[in-house]
């Protein structure tokens, strides 16, 4: 028997400079759309309707682009995927500042998104080569810088708004874009940096995939009843969190809470979610990860579905930050559990396609609760995204009854 080869250390600093990476990237992403991006685009005399088409365009990259990069990081190796997120994330801010047409802003959105359809699969199959013994707590950390990101990013670009004001014009939308690029720097620094975790990183030949090999990969995923009920799980879980975004600042709007009311709520959420990632993510590396991601899915179902039924602002922030716990549950076993399935050498591929179909239903939520509140009642919206969640519990059970939660 062949020796085992260990893994491959992600430099000195190890998942602190891959959660670094992280945590700046989605930082400048964010900061680039929120709140600057609409604000940006009236400046342009741009409409609403453009608003709304620039504002899709970059979760599209993440839906057609996470599963072919995940699947060309298994051949060409993580690191230069990376390295290309990491480009785009250093070029794209640089392209803002040339725009003087709100409709340039389309094609550049999407070329921003590559970054974060690349990001998101590549990390995680990265850290999951290089920590296969706790890759569950090491996704956890990450995630965790990410969301810090996300959150922190609105600030300093509301902050960087307001500081340049006094400059008219759209200089200071542009002041953020310029800040994005600042960002983007150390992102392809510490990217340069890291030591490739590919067991054939070091080898000139690299195989260029074929549509075949596309076609193949993606039919191995979807006849994957494991793989593809944990994508369903996924699915469910960020159609229901689409549909709380969108729709629970218009429920609290209409009981009379004021704004910064409702942005506290979400801060709160996300901050839950993001102390308690590394936590749970850790319990998925001693657990059956299936019944953490069935306990979950399920947490979230109940939750979703019960938010109407409470009136009180403190009820429904408590509901919120429950509904942010179940959610760090579910989705830091999900990830670990793909990767326990899936074959390494489809490693990336399989994780690309988790992160495909988690952008659908991210996407999805919000336009089916839409129809179905305009038929219905608002908690009609919110039950059918609990009923959404359960039907995928139901599917997964079914699916991975009978076989194992973790690799011996």
């Amino acid at each position: 028997m062949a020796d085992k080869v260990p893994p491959v250390r992600p430099g000195p600093s190890g998942i602190a400079a891959i959660s670094f990476i992280g945590f700046l990237g989605i930082f400048s992403t964010t900061m680039s759309k929120n709140p600057v991006l609409p604000l940006f685009v009236k400046s342009l005399s741009g409409s609403d309707a453009v608003i709304g088409l620039i504002a899709a365009i970059s979760p599209m990259a993440g839906i057609f682009f996470s599963f072919p990069v995940g699947m060309l990081a298994d051949r060409w190796g993580k690191k230069r995927l990376l390295l290309t997120a990491a480009l785009v994330l250093l070029i794209a801010p640089l392209l803002y500042l040339l725009v003087s047409n709100a409709y340039w802003l389309i094609p550049i959105r999407f070329f921003h998104g590559i970054a974060t359809a690349i990001l998101g699969p590549v990390a995680s199959a990265f850290i999951v080569s290089v920590y296969p013994e706790s890759k569950g707590e090491k996704l956890g950390l990450y995630s965790s810088a990410t969301l810090i990101g996300r959150t922190l990013a609105p600030l300093l670009g509301g902050a960087l708004i307001t500081a340049f004001m006094f400059m008219g014009g759209s200089l200071s939308y542009r002041a953020v874009y310029a800040a994005a690029f600042l960002l983007g720097i150390p992102v392809l620094v510490l990217t340069l940096t890291l030591k490739s975790g590919d067991q054939a990183a070091g080898t000139a030949a690299v195989k260029r995939p074929t549509l075949a090999d596309f076609g193949k990969s993606l039919a191995e995923f979807t006849r994957n009843r494991r793989l593809f009920s944990t994508s369903l799980v996924e699915a469910a879980t960020y159609f229901a969190f689409g549909c709380l975004e969108t729709y629970l600042p218009v429920l609290l709007f209409s009981k009379g809470v004021p704004a910064y009311q409702i942005g506290l709520i979400f801060s709160l959420q996300i901050l839950a979610i993001a102390l308690t990632k590394p936590l749970f993510g850790k319990l998925a590396d001693t657990v059956d990860r299936r019944i953490q991601i069935l306990f979950g899915i399920v947490l979230l179902a109940v939750f979703i579905a019960a938010i109407p039924v409470f009136g009180g602002t403190i009820s429904i922030a408590v509901i919120g930050v429950l509904f942010g716990l179940a959610m760090s549950v579910s989705t830091v076993a999900t990830s670990t559990y793909v990767a326990d399935v899936a074959r390494q050498e489809n490693l990336g591929a399989s994780l690309g396609a988790l992160s495909s179909i988690m952008d659908i239903g991210h996407s999805s939520g919000p336009f089916i609760a839409g129809m179905v509140i305009t038929a219905t009642t608002m908690a009609g919206g919110f039950l059918a995204a609990g009923i959404v969640c359960f039907l995928s519990a139901v599917l997964f059970a079914v699916f991975t009854t009978g076989t194992q939660g973790r690799r011996p």
